[in-house]
């Protein structure tokens, strides 16, 4: 990692030369790559170690423990961004990216835990919502890509629609309820909206040395699209 300036001088990739916009893509599809397989690697450690078990019962072990870890995770989720979007150095930006995707696999890992020690659902499970999210996301990705379309117009409706997704949340953990299935096809709709909004975001609106905080968009969506997806497929295991 090059601790070099970041200058935020270099064009948009919209405005880039060919060459130039297409080696921001690359470079900003690599390091998602990458960042899938941390986020892996760190699912796999953890889940054969017993902090799998512990960060299990410390997530569900109160009635507010879940909220709690959520308001971490947000606050965590902030400081990473603003470091992978920092125009101080490269360095900085990979610490964000490392540590947002370290906090999303410690999220996960009481999910996966459940799911992967009961007989009920077991480890394909995780490889089937894998599967179905990653061709989600390639298919949304591709249409993107062979369209050109901007959807930086969805941006406003997301962070409503984010706002009052995490307001049910909230009610559903203080009085005791369950969001049930549509709630889980809702958020699934909500994922691919982001997905559209942060692809054409690399399209349209990252400068062309930006690839660190496009790959963070783009793993925080496909994280979020993965998480409800595995839900779906659960709900639809126990029916």
């Amino acid at each position: 990692m090059s601790s070099m300036a970041y200058t935020g001088a270099m064009p948009f990739a919209a405005e880039a030369s060919a060459s130039e916009r297409v080696e921001f893509i690359r470079k900003t599809y690599v390091h998602l790559g990458l960042a899938v397989l941390a986020f892996i690697g760190i699912e796999a450690f953890l889940l054969n170690t017993s902090l799998a078990a512990q960060l299990t019962a410390l997530m569900f072990g109160g009635k507010y423990n879940y909220l709690i870890f959520i308001g971490l995770f947000m606050f965590v989720s902030w400081i990473a961004e603003t470091w992978a979007r920092s125009s101080a150095s490269r360095t900085t930006q990979y610490m964000g990216l490392g540590l947002y995707v370290a906090i999303e696999a410690v999220l996960f890992v009481p999910l996966l835990y459940i799911v992967q020690n009961s007989p009920m659902f077991g480890t394909e499970l995780i490889v089937t919502a894998a599967i179905v999210t990653l061709g989600i996301f390639g298919a949304l990705t591709a249409f993107v890509m062979i369209t050109g379309m901007d959807f930086s117009f969805l941006r406003m409706a997301l962070i409503v629609v984010g706002i009052g997704a995490f307001a049910l949340c909230l009610c559903g953990a203080i009085f005791g309820f369950s969001l049930g299935l549509g709630f889980t096809i809702g958020m699934i709709v909500f994922a691919c909206g982001y997905i559209l909004y942060d692809t054409s975001n690399v399209l349209h609106h990252y400068h062309t040395d930006q690839y660190v905080a496009a790959s963070l968009a783009l793993f925080a969506s496909v994280a979020l699209l993965f998480w409800y997806v595995l839900r779906l497929l659960m709900s639809l295991k126990r029916d």
